[in-house]
């Protein structure tokens, strides 16, 4: 078998320990002579799979009691809307900075139900910047500060993280999330789509701080309600109870990799070892200006754009897949996620300093 390096933005490569224990346990969980898929999630066999997965996650990223962690469902995206809906919290402005195309569509949903504030924008350097945090327009009244650390598209990355003082602080981390330690306690909510750092698709993890529970609109449908899922331990509905299985297990192999902590150490060095490759070259080039580059998504262009094609195939010749940019962008895009090896950073490197060798 020839496992490739999946360079994808999402979903993305999973590690391969978890893959092969997911395997092994796929037709008989632990002696239980079901599937994990096959169990009712109200079922003690499972309910342990859960309330393990709780717990490791809560271990690895030391969150503090007050705050409770959702096991939902509907991606990211559904968060968009369930924020404001829940947050407002008889508010009619809420804040959000915009660096990016996920921004922006938080920022299009958030605009049904608020009036949004704008605190701070680099659409005009086309998103390769992050505004200087001194030039936010911030709303000390508003019911929260939206941003989003790190967008995937451009490879735009904080490099700091945001003071709001009274005002809570909302984070999509989607693209972050568990690549390096963090601290929970500055954040009013974070909110993640599993299929980067996580696990499969289909899952979505909410970490939100106790006093922001209860204050959801009237016409907040229940299971939209954040109340709703952490009265029920995420059990209010069905969850998707294989995609938490996996978390789980991803959290466990994240422990075993010395933690955040450890994650951080090896996602440093695979960044800087492609990015050193990028600069060292006259023929590749980032756009991003050098503190607000991303760990996780790394974006770059060939000095001819007729020859992207052809680096495609070389790239997948030698099993490095799924590096074409995004359409609004172009170019290459190698997301580097927990789950990519420093060997697959090593090939894509080769295959680059060949390739610019042939046509450089």
């Amino acid at each position: 078998m020839t496992r490739k390096f999946n360079f994808s933005a999402g979903p993305a490569m999973l590690p391969q320990e978890v893959l092969e224990k997911a395997q092994s346990e796929m037709l008989d969980w632990q002696g239980s002579g079901m599937s994990v898929m096959e169990m009712s999630h109200r079922g003690k066999e499972y309910m342990s799979i859960a309330e393990s997965a709780e717990a490791n996650l809560r271990d690895i990223m030391t969150i503090p009691d007050n705050y409770k962690v959702l096991f939902l469902q509907g991606g990211a995206s559904a968060q968009f809307a369930t924020i404001p809906l829940n947050l407002l919290a008889g508010k009619e402005s809420a804040d959000y900075v915009n660096t990016g195309a996920w921004s922006k569509k938080a920022i299009a949903e958030a605009n049904r139900y608020c009036s949004v504030n704008v605190v701070a924008s680099s659409e005009d350097t086309k998103f390769t910047t992050v505004p200087a945090f001194e030039s936010w327009d911030i709303n000390p009244d508003a019911a929260y500060l939206h941003y989003t650390p790190n967008e995937t598209i451009g490879g735009l990355e904080f490099s700091f993280i945001p003071e709001t003082g009274d005002v809570p602080l909302v984070a999509d981390m989607s693209s972050t999330i568990l690549s390096r330690p963090l601290d929970v306690s500055k954040f009013g909510m974070i909110y993640a789509g599993a299929q980067k750092n996580i696990g499969p698709a289909g899952l979505t993890i909410v970490i939100i701080r106790d006093d922001l529970l209860g204050k959801a609109m009237d016409i907040c449908p229940a299971m939209m309600n954040y109340e709703t899922h952490a009265n029920a331990d995420s059990m209010y509905n069905t969850p998707p109870t294989y995609g938490w299985y996996l978390a789980g297990e991803v959290f466990k192999w994240i422990k075993e990799k010395g933690g955040v902590a450890g994650m951080g150490e090896i996602n440093k060095r695979k960044a800087d070892k492609l990015y050193a490759a990028i600069d060292d070259s006259d023929f590749y080039k980032n756009p991003v200006e050098v503190q607000s580059r991303s760990w996780m998504n790394v974006p770059f262009t060939l000095g001819n754009s007729d020859l992207d094609g052809k680096f495609l195939e070389q790239a997948a010749e030698r099993d490095l897949v799924t590096l074409k940019g995004h359409r609004s962008v172009g170019g290459m895009r190698a997301s580097i996620y927990n789950a990519m090896p420093e060997a697959g950073i090593d090939a894509l490197i080769e295959m680059m300093k060949d390739f610019e060798k042939q046509y450089g």
